[in-house]
């Protein structure tokens, strides 16, 4: 008896044979025939999630009802501030441009000629608008702004809670772009 294809054995897992390879023709590579592969365009898929369709421009219209004073004076006592510390740094910018560009020398030669010298002792502006003067009452006139105006807000916002009550308040239409 002829043994070429041997019976399993009972329990015994089966014979699987290697994988065969496509047949190459003559002349090509095994990496043409990738690159061949690779170039193939895939299937055209329909996407996983549909875009939304454009919709229209949502429009809200709310009244603007209240507005709370404690939100309001933080708001407004910031802003002050940083209005008063413009006020100051622009102040003592101001007065070294003008320091810079000779003005205050051309201002006392200008007094000077006008006084003559019979007037005694020569005028000199420095004298009553030097940097430290300036720098001091622009950093005053800051802190009555932001008293001022932090103050003034407050009271804004009372009144218009005040008429908003009266009259229904601002209308405001805010839409979805």
């Amino acid at each position: 008896m002829s043994t070429n294809n041997p019976k399993p054995r009972p329990g015994a897992a089966p014979r699987v044979s290697a994988p065969v390879r496509p047949a190459q023709r003559p002349g090509s590579s095994m990496g043409a025939t990738k690159t061949a592969a690779v170039k193939r365009p895939a299937p055209a898929r329909p996407p996983l999630v549909k875009p939304a369709p454009k919709a229209k421009a949502r429009r809200a219209r709310l009244l603007v009802s209240k507005v709370e004073p404690w939100s309001v004076l933080k708001m407004a006592f910031l802003l002050s501030v940083a209005l008063g510390i413009i006020t100051v740094v622009a102040a003592i910018v101001l007065w070294s441009v003008l320091d810079v560009i000779g003005l205050f020398d051309k201002v006392n030669s200008l007094m000077t000629d006008i006084q003559g010298t019979e007037g005694g002792s020569a005028f000199d502006l420095k004298k009553y608008a030097s940097l430290g003067q300036v720098a001091s009452f622009a950093t005053i006139i800051a802190v009555v702004n932001v008293v001022l105006l932090t103050t003034l807000s407050l009271l804004s916002a009372v009144l218009y809670n005040i008429s908003a009550t009266l009259v229904g308040g601002i209308g405001v239409t805010l839409t979805d772009d």
